[in-house]
């Protein structure tokens, strides 16, 4: 095999025409360049220099693969300083997929702290809900996917711990827990109530949210002994909150949801027995020891505690 130090001795043989002036100029000793022409002569398969004397020339190999050297090394320490610079965090990318209401509420603070911090490392963001960004994780499309789960629910014992199995190949940053509260119309008997329960809104029309908190809004209902009339169904929470205060229904929403939401003509309830759903940061145990990753990573998590 021939190896970049072979080459870079070859040049210096070639520029100097000598091993001696090639070890002077390598701050090496001219048995040791000798050694690498060995070597580099016992890859390629053929003589590179014919020694007449204390004179050394090249063989017609010899100059060929000193042509290539040249764009090789070139090229070599052209990769060595890029990903050089991808491990300082003066380049480099992370792709970024996050669900809506991650993306108005976590991702605008973490991504400006980045910038700041590493303005060489351009971050991008596209939206997904889970599990479509968990896939796009795996699939390579990109290197963090935020993503929430809800607990599991038993019609006998309520809601219970959430099944992890689902994200065991990840590597999960939890960001926050994060609590769903109830919202109906300004004008509703229950307006007032602080608190409900969630089996007093069995027969309310629904507005529901993902397919995933559906699937969860349904499982909750039918645990408290009804299942939910849902007359709209829409991924854009401020459509339900538009829905909610235009008195078409009630909904059940997180909280992070309603951090960029102006719920006009809505008022929000804390709902019992509460229910939360996990909030968190994913992406593949080889990207998270890559610098930006691992800085972007924790620029999330910071702003989940804020």
């Amino acid at each position: 095999m021939i190896e970049a130090r072979h080459l870079r001795v070859l040049r210096a043989v070639a520029a100097t025409g000598s091993f001696s002036a090639a070890a002077r100029e390598l701050g090496c000793t001219q048995p040791a360049v000798s050694q690498q022409m060995k070597a580099l002569e016992g890859a390629a398969g053929t003589p590179l220099l014919i020694r007449s004397g204390r004179e050394t020339r090249l063989t017609e190999a010899g100059r060929a693969l000193v042509r290539h050297a040249t764009g090789i090394l070139a090229g070599l320490t052209a990769a060595e300083e890029e990903v050089a610079a991808i491990a300082g965090l003066r380049a480099g990318r992370v792709r970024l997929v996050s669900f809506p209401s991650g993306s108005s509420t976590l991702v605008p603070m973490a991504l400006a702290e980045m910038r700041a911090a590493h303005p060489g490392t351009r971050v991008s963001l596209v939206e997904a809900e889970p599990p479509g960004s968990v896939e796009m994780l795996r699939a390579g499309d990109c290197e963090i996917a935020l993503a929430f789960r809800y607990p599991r629910v038993d019609a006998d014992a309520g809601a219970a711990a959430g099944d992890g199995a689902e994200w065991d190949d990840l590597v999960l940053r939890p960001l926050l827990s994060d609590r769903l509260v109830g919202v109906v119309p300004e004008g509703h008997k229950l307006a007032g109530a602080g608190a409900v329960g969630i089996a007093e809104l069995a027969g309310e029309p629904w507005i529901a949210g993902c397919p995933r908190c559906r699937g969860h809004l349904v499982q909750v209902c039918e645990s408290a002994g009804f299942t939910p009339r849902i007359d709209f169904a829409t991924d854009d929470y401020p459509t339900v909150v538009g829905l909610v205060g235009a008195g078409l229904g009630v909904a059940v929403l997180p909280e992070l949801a309603l951090e960029s939401v102006r719920a006009k003509g809505a008022t929000t309830l804390a709902v019992e027995p509460a229910v939360r759903r996990e909030v968190v940061a994913l992406t593949l145990p080889d990207l998270a020891r890559v610098p930006a990753v691992a800085a972007t990573l924790d620029r999330l998590e910071r702003a989940a505690r804020r």
